[in-house]
């Protein structure tokens, strides 16, 4: 006897196999629309060096090699999860418990210490390809960050705050630097009356920082003009060419000479104040010379609000004193 097609269509649909062949084929559609739905939801960071890293999971196993890493984790409330500084590491002061790594080591120094991501710069990534690429061979992410301006500076903080889970307060980081920076420049006093700076970034090669740097940031938010708001980069960093002809051509201009001081730029008044020619600038014949903290003007971390109460402190000291106490909550 001849089944007709609507009878066997009624069998098949009861066959055991072919049932079985509908759920694999359901659970794989399933599982790949989850996945895809899952992946739409994951964090990515693309970091300076063009690598995409889905961020799946929060990573809680950190080595920092920056110092600026470092204290935008601790920022972040993520003193817990590093398990690793670098060398230079020395703020915050808790900083000296963690177990100390270099570029320089040894890659099975770090597989030791089990980091599920290893934080860099880009100067590590350019010098040091290999120590990078060894690393990521024993699988462990490497991501490498280093804004160039305030703007960066905010992303970068998001960017750290997607990888360790810790967005919500990444963002409140933000929210409370740029209110406290709105409180700052409401008291500035008006652009015609604001003094004229040059911002030394290196005394020996008479460097400044370019225009949108962290330090120029600084400096006009404290109410600073940027004497040399025509400096060229330097090989596209936020250090600037300014020889010392065109800042003695400026000289009855710069009302204030500040240099950065420290690593970079281990430079004393008296340097400058003797350096030949200098003799002629407006503010060294005012004995407005003065220095600040290059970790407070030039890092991209919350202390920079600190180093624009340093600067206004500097230039206007009678304005600045209404922030003492922003200055001891920092």
């Amino acid at each position: 006897m001849t089944m007709s097609r609507p009878y066997r269509s009624i069998l098949n649909r009861h066959n055991p196999m072919v049932l079985f062949r509908h759920l694999v084929l359901f659970l794989v559609f399933a599982n790949v629309l989850g996945a895809g739905i899952c992946l739409a939801n994951t964090p990515v960071i693309v970091d300076d060096k063009g690598r995409k890293i889905h961020v799946k999971h929060p990573f809680t196993r950190i080595i920092s090699l920056y110092g600026a890493h470092t204290e935008n984790l601790f920022h972040l409330g993520l003193e817990s999860e590093i398990i690793g500084v670098s060398v230079n590491d020395r703020f915050p002061p808790r900083v000296k418990d963690k177990k100390t790594f270099s570029f320089h080591d040894d890659a099975e120094k770090f597989v030791a210490a089990r980091p599920d991501l290893v934080l860099i710069r880009p100067m590590i990534d350019n010098g040091y390809p290999n120590f990078v690429r060894q690393l990521e061979r024993y699988g462990i992410t490497v991501v490498s960050l280093q804004p160039a301006d305030v703007t960066g500076m905010f992303a970068y903080w998001r960017d750290l705050g997607r990888l360790t889970g810790t967005l919500e307060r990444a963002e409140q980081l933000v929210a409370d630097f740029q209110k406290n920076v709105g409180v700052i420049t409401s008291f500035l006093p008006p652009k015609q009356d604001r003094k004229k700076v040059y911002f030394e970034a290196i005394h020996t090669r008479m460097k400044t920082f370019t225009h949108g740097s962290m330090a120029i940031y600084a400096l006009e938010c404290a109410g600073g003009i940027n004497a040399a708001a025509d400096a060229p980069s330097s090989r596209n960093t936020n250090i600037a060419n300014y020889s010392k002809e065109k800042i003695l051509a400026k000289a009855h201009e710069i009302d204030v000479f500040l240099a950065q001081k420290g690593i970079m730029n281990p430079v004393t008044i008296e340097q400058i104040l003797n350096e030949p020619g200098f003799h002629i600038l407006k503010a060294v014949k005012n004995n407005q010379v003065f220095l600040v903290d290059e970790n407070i003007v030039s890092r991209p971390v919350p202390r920079l609000l600190q180093g624009i109460l340093a600067i206004g402190n500097l230039l206007y000291p009678k304005i600045f004193a209404t922030f003492a106490t922003m200055e001891k909550d920092l």
